[in-house]
This record gives C-alpha cells, sequence and structure tokens, in this order.
C-alpha cells in the first residue's frame, strides 16, 4: 500500500528555484509554483545552465537563445518573473567547491526560506531509471550551498558591497524525488503546469518521434501523488530541513 504524504509547509513568503536546465521545473514542480505565486508568494528561478546541449539538431549557440527565450516565457505563465542563467556548460557539470561557490552566491543574493531543486537520487523510480548528471551534481551543490552561504567564512570574497551571508534558508525541497515524504495539491494549476512545459516548444520539439503529450505525461505523475495526499492532482518533495542547525 502506498503510503500518503504529509503537506509541505506554506507559511513562507520567498522562495529560489535552482536546477540544471531549462524545462527541469516543468516536469512536474511549475504547477506547484503557479500555486504559490497565486498565494502572493515571490519565486525566483536559478537555471545553471542554458541547456545548450539539449537539443540534438540545433547547434549550441543557437539552443542557449532559444531556450533561455522558452525558459522566461514559461516562467511568465506561472507567475515568476525573475529568471536567472548562470552560463555554466550543460550535460557536463560537476559536483564540487566550484559548483557551490556559484550557487551560495545566488542563495546569499536571493536571500529565499524556501530553495526548490530537482530529484538528484541516482534514479526517478528508486530502482531502474536512471538520473542525469547535471541533475544530481546540482541538487547535491544546492544542499551544500545553502549551508555554505549562512557562513561567513566560506566565500568571503562574495561578501563585498552590502551582501551578507545568508543562514534563513528553512528547507531544501527535491521535487519529484523517490524518496519524497511531503506533496502539494496542484489539482487547481494543474492546467498552468502543463502550459508552462509547453512553452519550451523547440525543445519537446525535439524528444523522441516528437509524439510527445506533455499533459498526459504531466498527468502520469500528478495523479498517484494527488492520491497519496487525497486529492486529484499533486507534486511530490523529499523536504531536508535547515532551520534546526
Amino acid at each position: 500500500m502506498t503510503s500518503p504524504l504529509e503537506p509541505v509547509t506554506e507559511d513562507w513568503q520567498r522562495a529560489l528555484a535552482i536546477v540544471a536546465h531549462p524545462d527541469d521545473l516543468e516536469f512536474g514542480a511549475a504547477a506547484a509554483i503557479a500555486r504559490w505565486t497565486g498565494q502572493g508568494k515571490q519565486v525566483a528561478y536559478c537555471l545553471v545552465t542554458s541547456g545548450e546541449a539539449g537539443i540534438d539538431g540545433m547547434p549550441p549557440p543557437q539552443a542557449r537563445q532559444v531556450r533561455e527565450q522558452e525558459q522566461r516565457a514559461s516562467a511568465a505563465l506561472v507567475g515568476v518573473d525573475t529568471v536567472e542563467f548562470l552560463g555554466l556548460p550543460d550535460g557536463i557539470l560537476e559536483y564540487g567547491v566550484p559548483l557551490r561557490r556559484e550557487l551560495a552566491a545566488v542563495v546569499r543574493r536571493h536571500r529565499p526560506e524556501i530553495v526548490i531543486t530537482n530529484n538528484f537520487r541516482p534514479t526517478w523510480d528508486g530502482a531502474a531509471v536512471l538520473n542525469q548528471a547535471d541533475h544530481i551534481a546540482v541538487g547535491r551543490a544546492t544542499l551544500d550551498a545553502v549551508r555554505d552561504a549562512g557562513n561567513r567564512w566560506i566565500f568571503p570574497e562574495q561578501l563585498t558591497d552590502g551582501v551578507e551571508p545568508w543562514g534563513g534558508v528553512r528547507q531544501v525541497w527535491a521535487a519529484s524525488s523517490p524518496r519524497s515524504g511531503h506533496g502539494v495539491d496542484t489539482t487547481d494549476t494543474f492546467a498552468a503546469g502543463v502550459a508552462s512545459l509547453l512553452a519550451h516548444e523547440a525543445y519537446l520539439t525535439g524528444l523522441g518521434d516528437g509524439s510527445f503529450d506533455a499533459e498526459e505525461f504531466l498527468e502520469s505523475s500528478a495523479r498517484p501523488v494527488g492520491t497519496r495526499l487525497g486529492v486529484r492532482y499533486g507534486t511530490s518533495f523529499e523536504v531536508f530541513h535547515f532551520d534546526l542547525w
């Protein structure tokens, strides 16, 4: 029997979403983000790469421009108007101090209470469906960067021009993790999530034989999560606590 999910806390005002590629948030989390912006919360996006290696038939310089434009349009559909790109190389991200440094600077700049990232476990299903290397590197580095951001003696060169350490992140949420124990009802914002994924037109066109159905795909994951929450549709999260350290 599938265990029920605990609702995530919603007593916060500012969140920062950090993911590897344009479209990462749209494969599940965007409907949740639409719910929160609809509540008046502020959510900013940080894309570590521009997904320039993600379209086989399009040269990376062109893909970078197209995918950045599509991500901004996609974010706007769920109420997000702050979208930044770090410009790191797509497909070959490495977990380590350089990536932690980049992400700590982002956290210090935005000063969020909640940080959202993607599943960074080795698989998507807890068994055999392998995750992608960039997702794993970014998720792991995000956890460390959140802690780094609160320590003034780590990356102290960032603390200029009014930038201060930020230890105000309470939780990091990894969307669609196979170890998720929490979730949020996205029944009312599911359509917005679908629209945000469809905004990645160039990327979706290059998937497989072109028959990808965005609504069907998102429903296949949102409905089982909703069942665990006792609603129609939902998004699941693995929650990591930082408010106790």
